[in-house]
């Protein structure tokens, strides 16, 4: 090939790096604070900022942020002041196993991947703002992360104004010794410890949230799994509850995902129910627990207390502190090698719907308060200690869970509530195996009920829960699914807690002033299988003095992955910021987030626990929106050429750096934009990737000379002729609403449309192809860059003013309308595009070969379909 025609070709090897350098080294996308952006509107968008894996990237993962680099860039163009910016979300349990494997600390091996997909990122050419970098290990971020906790740690939840407040302003009840007030101020935190049972993997030596386990083994690795109790720093979510779902409503997410967070949170409304323990069973009951309740008593939830006169047995959890009180000798062995068995499952093993109802008989006895049976009292793995009291009533004649596991144990089944038609009870009743309808689950009339006999469902609630409460047997009430948060780790690679305990048990926390809290320099992370966590083993660290002499030792457990990603969107508004986690202005104006995109898979974790710390900032005066993020689009997911989800296993993965190689990034963004909508799931296609190649050097040759390098003489300051003109403003129009739609693949599919008309003109106007480089540059930047240079302009088009459409240039003259009878095409007229329906059917019946298809029959009706055919029925 020779110079010149090298020169002349669409070169990206030496086109994407030319401008990949440029903006970095201009720092074209610096983003300006609000102080310096004049009178510029604001746009913020986020990515969900990835963990820095040392498989890098592979196809799938830019997909979302191509998605919003295009609209980064387009909003640019539409004048807007547009934070884009980009971090990694570092601490976590992959890289601490990869050190304890190879004796490479984690720390460097987070920084050589970050190192190796900040190259990736960079080599896609997206417009982020690299000034607001962001390390969730870096030190400056973990003082604001630990800073955090801190707030929580010093704070209360006020049930009367629903919103979190400093502790030092908790009413504390007169009388109370100096030990009994520092409990009490304790119970009351945001951030306080407590013993709970966890999921704990002895291999891994760390707990595992419910969804990293499954069928009792642990995702990562497939190794075993057991229940047990644990010193562990809880986060109160559960106070935020009804604000969390209230929030919801004025967020512009899909449905399926708000459902999502719904579901997660659970609301029940209800009543609680007192049962008290029959002594007849050997039982010796204390006279009252710590909160004032006689610990006689099992207090249960139910969404539906109108059953209670069905209730024939209670369910307790294994995990129940009165199980072993109740359970008689003669049940012990068994009871205790039920536990034995529970605790090897998850909490979602043990609720799973479609598994068969396992349980044991405790020997003891409690007594229904309404009719004062005495009900037997079981134990099942079904029941959890950490969702409602961790005790159930059991009616199995209006549930479907206690009918299966009454069918199965052969416990009573007594009919209180009778469908208010058949219909209904067909529909809604399950049928035992004598084929009668035994567990009805819906609404209807209360029988068998005492003197609430005959009433419907709606007032049996109401009125029973009253009867409860005069009588103490109970009280309405709001249970949530949703639990506290665990927020301790037993490992070494995340951010220590800025925690202190005293020889004497008290908890002592670190003054702001003494943050960041640094993790100590460790040989050795390997966790023990006691679960020690690794910071115990660095005894310089942990053991401490204070002023006055007192011994203490640090918190040896570590914060959860998930602390650095709840709040790292504040951060880039401010990254530098050594006096606040964000300047309270700053916040103020970029607040709230205009969109945010993202896997589907953080639609209720990462994004709930986000949303509970910015509520808890918000409570406190550091931020001034309620919610973080208004706008949410979750991508879809980018399959395999097999159809498979990408994974080493399946040998599917493709690297971009390879695609990149062979055929340029904006052809990888062009196809990963094209591929089909943007929530949808798409498999990969390289010949999709040729494809899109190929119209991008279409794009190219009609505006160079691909033997020179320059402009095609062709390319001439003239004004368009009027089809040109009108393709023109379809495709600006076109374009334009599917970058604000999110349709990114019908606004390529415009594109080619315009440079299929555009390449058979024997004159181009300049103007017209200036105004399509820059409606394609959001999609392929460095390509439009370049064309943008050779059309003669010496700045970058980033910030070049976004093309206007004309509505009437925009719309079609005239139109080809087909013309059919019987369902088939005899002829096709062209009529202008704004003819009445009534001169489309007259130029119809003009038609010679309509009239010749009729031969001689009068149209019985004519179907007008505008701006595609005409249906004759004849």
């Amino acid at each position: 090939m020779t110079e010149s025609t090298d020169k002349g070709r669409y070169d990206f090897n030496r086109i994407e790096p030319k401008w990949q350098d440029h903006w970095l080294n201009n720092r074209t996308f610096k983003t300006p604070n609000p102080n310096e952006s004049g009178d510029k509107p604001k746009y913020y968008i986020l990515d969900m900022f990835p963990y820095p894996s040392g498989a890098g990237l592979h196809v799938g993962h830019p997909e979302g942020y191509t998605a919003s680099d295009i609209v980064s860039r387009y909003k640019r163009m539409r004048g807007f002041n547009v934070l884009h910016p980009m971090g990694w979300d570092a601490f976590g349990l992959p890289a601490e196993q990869y050190a304890v494997q190879t004796g490479t600390h984690p720390a460097v091996t987070t920084q050589k991947n970050i190192d190796n997909m900040r190259r990736q990122i960079q080599s896609l050419g997206f417009s982020y703002d690299w000034d607001r970098e962001v390390n969730t290990t870096d030190v400056g971020y973990v003082k604001w992360t630990q800073w955090i906790f801190l707030k929580m740690f010093n704070s209360w939840f006020d049930e009367a104004q629903q919103k979190a407040r400093p502790i030092d302003q908790l009413p504390i009840p007169d009388g109370l010794s100096d030990t009994e007030k520092e409990a009490y101020i304790n119970n009351h935190r945001l951030a306080y410890e407590h013993e709970a049972p966890v999921n704990w993997c002895p291999a891994l030596g760390t707990v595992l949230a419910n969804e990293e386990v499954i069928g009792g083994v642990s995702e990562r690795g497939g190794h075993p799994v057991v229940r047990k109790p644990m010193r562990q720093w809880m986060l109160r979510i559960t106070q935020f509850a009804e604000r969390l779902l209230d929030g919801l409503d004025g967020l512009d997410w899909s449905d399926s995902i708000k459902k999502l967070q719904s579901d997660w949170i659970g609301k029940s409304i209800g009543a609680e129910v007192d049962f008290k323990i029959d002594g007849g069973t050997g039982f010796q009951p204390v006279n009252h627990g710590q909160d004032g309740r006689a610990t006689d008593i099992i207090r249960v939830f139910t969404t539906r207390p109108d059953t209670l006169f069905g209730a024939t047995y209670m369910v307790m959890s294994p995990e129940h502190p009165l199980v072993d009180t109740i359970t008689t000798d003669e049940h012990k062995a068994a009871v205790e090698a039920y536990k034995e068995m529970a605790s090897k499952k998850s909490d979602l093993d043990r609720t799973d719907l479609t598994k068969d109802k396992t349980g044991q008989f405790t020997g003891g006895y409690a007594i229904n308060p309404v009719n004062s049976e005495k009900i037997p009292i079981w134990i099942s793995d079904y029941v959890l200690i950490s969702y409602g009291t961790g005790a159930i009533m059991s009616v199995p004649a209006h549930d479907e869970r206690d009918f299966e596991f009454a069918t199965k144990f052969d416990l009573p089944i007594i009919q209180v509530v009778e469908p208010d038609n058949a219909a209904r009870a067909s529909s809604s009743c399950k049928h035992g195996q004598d084929g009668r309808a035994t567990c009805f689950t819906g609404d209807g009339t209360a029988i068998n009920s005492g003197e609430f006999t005959g009433l419907k469902t709606p007032e049996f609630k109401e009125k029973i829960a009253a009867w409860l409460a005069e009588n103490n047997f109970g009280e309405k009430a709001v249970n949530y699914k949703l639990r506290d948060w665990l927020f301790s780790r037993q490992r070494y690679w995340g951010e220590p807690f800025p925690i202190l305990h005293t020889e004497d048990g008290r908890v002592i926390a670190l003054d702001e002033s003494e943050l960041p809290l640094e993790l100590p320099a460790l040989e050795d992370y390997k966790p023990s299988e006691s679960g020690e966590p690794p910071l115990a083993k660095a005894t310089d660290w942990v053991n401490v003095t204070l002023a006055d002499g007192t011994k203490a030792r640090r918190e040896t457990n570590t914060m959860p992955q998930w602390a650095g990603s709840c709040w790292y969107y504040l951060r880039y508004m401010d990254p530098k910021n050594d006096v606040a986690a964000v300047d309270f202005e700053k916040q103020k104006y970029w607040l709230p987030i205009d969109l945010y995109i993202g896997g589907a898979e953080h639609a209720v974790l990462h994004l709930l626990y986000s949303r509970f710390w910015h509520k808890l900032l918000h409570d406190l005066g550091f931020v001034s929106t309620q919610e973080p993020y208004q706008k949410l689009i979750n991508q879809g997911m980018i399959l395999g050429s097999d159809n498979q989800k990408m994974s080493k296993s399946r040998g599917n993965v493709i690297n971009p750096d390879d695609v990149v190689s062979e055929y340029g990034a904006d052809s990888m963004r062009l196809y990963e934009m094209f591929m089909g909508p943007l929530e949808a799931t798409k498999p990969w296609s390289m010949q999709g990737v040729e494809g899109v190649y190929r119209f991008l050097q279409r794009a190219w040759r009609a505006i160079i000379n691909p033997e020179t390098g320059d402009l095609l003489d062709c390319i001439q300051k003239t004004d368009p002729d009027e089809p040109t003109e009108r393709i023109l403003h379809q495709t600006i129009k076109k374009v334009t609403e599917d970058i604000e739609g999110f349709a990114f693949n019908t606004a390529i599919s415009q594109m080619m449309i315009f440079v299929n008309h555009i390449s058979k003109l024997e004159i181009r106007p300049k103007a017209a192809m200036e105004k399509f480089v820059l409606i394609l540059s959001p999609l392929a930047p460095h390509l439009c860059e370049e064309l943008w240079q050779r059309l003669g302009h010496t700045d970058s088009l980033a910030y070049a003013e976004w093309p206007a459409f004309e509505a009437d240039k925009a719309k079609e003259k005239e139109i080809e309308l087909a013309i059919q009878i019987k369902g088939k095409t005899k002829d096709k007229i062209t009529i202008a595009a704004d003819a009445t329906e009534e001169t489309t059917q007259q130029m119809a019946l003009a038609s010679k070969k309509v009239q010749a298809a009729l031969d001689g029959k009068k149209a019985k009706k004519i179907i007008v379909i505008k701006s595609r055919l005409v249906n004759i029925v004849a």
